[in-house]
């Protein structure tokens, strides 16, 4: 993170572009959104029949992690930065009524078009929290799986992220995200620009780093896949992902016994 982000003004722009997504949909964004982009990245179409399809038409992910999630029936499972609610609908198809998903988002536009289209589809296993991924308000070892979908990168603290995330799964627990990510590393002029960094631009670590920061945190790393259906559509964030190599990519870990010190 470079010293002279403004990491308050940063937090500011993410939630005013969040805010934007959850009301006004139709508008254009550096980033694709809906229902057609969630079947690109891998949806299958039957999961997105059976959920909110105004969660969907605020759907911003940038891959499909679901197959590298593996949710059991049962299962506890915790999305961070969960938006209007597209993953956490999809993820209670598969826990069942024996498991439950919970999300965590700071925007409250996001956190109150979730609640709305939960309590009108009658999802007894779905809640919604406010929080911030940095600061996760849930105990230890409360979740069997950690998902999240293009939102870590707009974190300016991504190890703190890593560690939440590793200290509310249980043991054995299992982190499968999709993030954007870079191949070079970008300058500070991009990384200060408040407007790519909450497009998922600015913020996005070099591979190298952010799988080390995830393996500094306590997980043991499965498979890193790229997601070469993705793309930015905005002009200048199409430049930036040409001339830095961020893309966007999906991979699981597992909770270890050991963190590296």
């Amino acid at each position: 993170m470079p010293d002279s982000l403004n990491v308050k003004r940063l937090e500011q722009a993410v939630k005013n572009v969040y805010r934007d997504v959850a009301e006004s949909p139709n508008e254009e964004y550096h980033f694709e959104m809906g229902r057609e982009l969630a079947e690109q990245l891998g949806y299958p179409p039957r999961d997105l029949d059976r959920i909110p399809a105004r969660a969907l038409e605020s759907f911003a992910g940038v891959g499909y992690h679901f197959g590298l999630a593996e949710l059991q029936e049962g299962d506890h499972v915790l999305d961070l930065g969960s938006g209007s609610g597209t993953d956490v609908f999809v993820a209670a198809l598969h826990v069942g009524d024996s498991g439950s998903v919970t999300g965590l988002d700071m925007t409250d536009q996001q956190l109150a078009k979730a609640r709305q289209l939960r309590d009108e589809a009658g999802m007894d296993n779905v809640s919604f929290e406010k929080g911030y991924i940095e600061d996760v308000p849930f105990d230890d070892g409360a979740f069997d799986v950690v998902i999240s979908n293009g939102v870590i990168n707009l974190s300016a603290d991504k190890q703190r992220v890593f560690e939440e995330a590793n200290r509310v799964l249980a043991a054995g627990g299992r982190l499968a995200i999709s993030d954007i990510i870079s191949e070079t590393q970008m300058p500070e002029s991009i990384k200060n620009n408040e407007d790519l960094w909450a497009a998922c631009i600015g913020g996005a670590e070099q591979t190298d780093r952010y799988t080390t920061l995830i393996e500094t945190a306590g997980f043991e790393l499965g498979d890193v896949r790229d997601n070469t259906k993705y793309e930015f559509i905005s002009e200048q964030a199409a430049n930036a992902c040409q001339k830095y190599g961020v893309k966007s990519i999906s991979l699981d870990a597992r909770k270890s016994h050991r963190r590296e010190a």
